[in-house]
């Protein structure tokens, strides 16, 4: 069949399925039910969810563990434990001397673990920390010499973890992944310092509603 009359079928589906389907909808409509390859071994270990956003869930938590295991033999011989030390070492090098609580929150820890990790790293002579000069109730952290040798040393080894991972993936793929998933984390990587301490039914419904009522008037 030719291409274009076959894309003005898939349309045509498309359209009758989702009559106020846009062109971006019906791309990534097309390459969901297409664009898939033969799966070999069992999907998500343990119980698969029946629901799309459980599976899509359990999926993203799955390959996190999957990297932090692989990222963390990567890292051994290394002056680094474990890869959440890394993206610790890596927001320092961007910010320069930001607030410990600013590196903590970056990287999605409670305060009590990230302070705890952050006391570890700098026993280890990776990090110093010093009054803000502003605010004496606070403390600004550095990277040592140490602390920038280590953290130069460890980005290849996890360029090669992420691109060892990631190999099957077209590139086409990964951005359409990305464009995809980034606005979650956006929204939740906000959120979540608001909602600590809040009862789970009510941030549930403040989320949702608000979702419910924008699809309704849209």
């Amino acid at each position: 069949m030719n291409k274009t009359v076959e894309l003005v079928k898939q349309w045509g589906e498309f359209e009758q399925k989702h009559p106020k389907g846009s062109i971006d909808e019906f791309c990534r409509y097309y390459l969901a039910h297409h664009k898939q390859k033969n799966i070999k071994g069992t999907l998500v270990g343990g119980v698969v969810p029946s629901f799309n956003d459980g599976l899509l869930m359990k999926i993203i938590g799955r390959i996190s563990k999957l990297n932090m295991a692989y990222a963390n033999i990567a890292l051994k011989g290394t002056e680094l434990n474990q890869i959440e030390e890394f993206g610790i070492l890596q927001t320092i090098r961007k910010e320069k001397n930001p607030k410990k609580t600013e590196v903590i929150y970056a990287n999605l820890f409670e305060l009590s673990s990230g302070t705890d990790m952050l006391n570890r790293m700098k026993k280890r002579g990776l990090i110093k920390e010093y009054a803000d000069k502003d605010d004496k109730r606070s403390k600004r952290i550095e990277l040592t010499a140490k602390g920038e040798k280590a953290t130069a040393a460890c980005s290849e080894k996890i360029v090669q973890n992420a691109t060892m991972l990631m190999k099957d993936l077209e590139d086409d793929d990964k951005e359409l992944c990305i464009q995809l998933l980034k606005n979650i984390e956006i929204k939740f990587s906000s959120l979540w310092q608001k909602h600590k301490g809040r009862d789970f039914d009510d941030i549930y419904k403040e989320l949702t509603t608000a979702t419910n009522e924008k699809t309704a008037t849209s």
